[in-house]
């Protein structure tokens, strides 16, 4: 769906296994939801090698591929861009050959300083190949001083800041880097004798890995043929997990900061009913993402749940547009309502968030259109406020409709009969962690990692600041 923010990227990287790349491959699949612009892995058997392409892993990768990519170790990325355009130079991993030797390196977050980094390293000779912040990292690695591979390596990632969850490939080690603030996740795993570090856990289902523990915030873990070494450079800060992971982002299946994504969606969904109930009829997710909070929804609220939309999970990145209008086209060929469920009904509508109301307004109508007598909407989140800076595609904040309009006008701009969210503390009870330790700046305005508000190029927009009516 078009309206919804945009996953960031997902890594993936093992070590110790003879089929490294292929292992990467399927990893990459299971977290094909955390970007689908482009695909790459770098594998080594002595020597690093890179294959990447724009689209999604299948269309990147065939038996020929990865038989290109022999070796014991591996790295690979699916990206959805927040810093940098959607082009084949932007697509990870990155590959270097400096006085340090090969580096690989694969990214999910985004980092705050990386303009003004840049603009030191072109003022001092360096020439860069992509508008990606995460090259940066690579310029700083091949410009430092140290005497080891290790050394150069926390060198430059110490002076990078925002929200980092790094994968780096040598010649003969893998290491998985952690902002301190742990924005971005990172699990450990093995399997069998190898190790295998991804963004999250349902990757390590497909291959049949066992999760471990997450990489700590702030750890800088080395992997190599003696086992794995933990260094940590960075000065102690409060964590801030980013919970639109367990709102959207992650996948239903993965555990997440510890956490089961499944669990805390359901448990969303309670929150939501016994903050926000409504007599009604039928429950209705937003497939797919809507479905956990809706089953919540349903276990606290005594309210059947039916599957009143059906999604069509066979429609690729674009499509052609008929010349001839229809209403909805766009929405209609990704979803479709089931009348004998909706019609004559009191709906009520489960999704997980609401960023511009120009999908939900449409399945809204949708509904109505199959006959449902009233249609409630519930949003199992915090009415969304602000534009994140840490690595998640946002609009900006004009285009956030609960930043620009009161509770009552959301509700006429969808069409429905009553629009109501979870609460903020709702939330953060679902989470179990009260407001400590999770990012919630796209609910609040707040942020825990300074950022250049004067950059114009910087990011997505510049953050509007001026006072706005906000829903409640």
């Amino acid at each position: 769906m078009l309206d919804k923010f945009r996953d960031e990227c997902g890594v993936f990287g093992i070590f110790g296994h003879p089929e490294a790349a292929n292992m990467t491959y399927l990893g990459l699949y299971a977290l094909q939801h955390r970007g689908q612009e482009s695909a790459g892995i770098a594998a080594s058997d002595g020597q690093v090698r890179v294959t990447k392409a724009m689209g999604y892993v299948a269309d990147t990768f065939d038996s020929d591929a990865l038989a290109s990519l022999p070796g014991r170790l591996a790295i690979g990325h699916v990206r959805y861009s927040t810093a940098g355009e959607s082009k084949l130079s932007n697509a990870q991993p990155f590959l270097i050959d400096c006085a340090h030797g090969q580096v690989a390196i694969c990214h999910n977050g985004n980092l705050v300083n990386a303009d003004a980094l840049r603009n030191d390293l072109v003022s001092e000779g360096s020439i860069f190949q992509s508008s990606s912040d995460t090259e940066v990292v690579l310029h700083l690695y091949a410009r430092s001083k140290a005497r080891s591979v290790e050394e150069a390596i926390v060198s430059s990632v110490t002076q990078v800041q925002g929200a980092f969850s790094f994968l780096m490939l040598t010649r003969d080690r893998l290491i998985a880097v952690r902002d301190p603030h742990g924005f971005r996740p990172l699990a450990l795993g093995r399997l069998g004798d190898a190790y295998v570090v991804c963004s999250e856990t349902c990757a390590m289902d497909l291959i049949g890995a066992t999760y471990e523990r997450d990489v700590e915030p702030g750890e800088v873990l080395v992997i190599s043929a003696g086992g794995a070494r933990s260094i940590r450079p960075f000065a102690p800060a409060a964590l801030a997990h980013c919970v639109f992971e367990h709102v959207y982002f992650s996948r239903p299946d993965s555990y997440v900061f510890g956490k089961s994504v499944n669990e805390v969606r359901t448990t969303l969904g309670r929150m939501l009913a016994r903050e926000q109930p409504i007599d009604a009829d039928v429950i209705v997710p937003v497939p797919d993402s809507g479905v956990c909070a809706a089953m919540g929804f349903a276990e606290e609220s005594g309210i059947p749940l039916r599957m009143g939309l059906i999604r069509n999970h066979y429609v690729g990145r674009t499509f052609i547009q008929p010349q001839s209008a229809i209403r909805h086209f766009g929405v209609k060929v990704k979803l479709n309502p089931v009348r004998s469920i909706l019609e004559g009904q009191r709906v009520i509508l489960v999704d997980d968030s609401l960023v511009r109301g120009t999908t939900s307004r449409k399945i809204v109508r949708m509904v109505r259109a199959s006959g449902a007598r009233e249609v409630h909407v519930r949003i199992s989140c915090p009415p969304t406020i602000s534009p994140c800076f840490y690595g998640v595609d946002t609009p900006r904040r004009s285009e956030l409709i609960a930043a620009t309009h009161w509770l009552d006008e959301i509700k006429q701009y969808l069409d429905a009969d009553s629009v109501a969210y979870l609460s903020l503390d709702g939330m953060m009870t679902a989470v179990g962690e009260g407001r400590q330790g999770y990012c919630s700046s796209c609910y609040t305005g707040v942020y825990p990692v300074a950022f250049p508000r004067d950059e114009k190029s910087y990011l997505q927009l510049a953050l509007k600041l001026d006072k706005e009516p906000v829903a409640t």
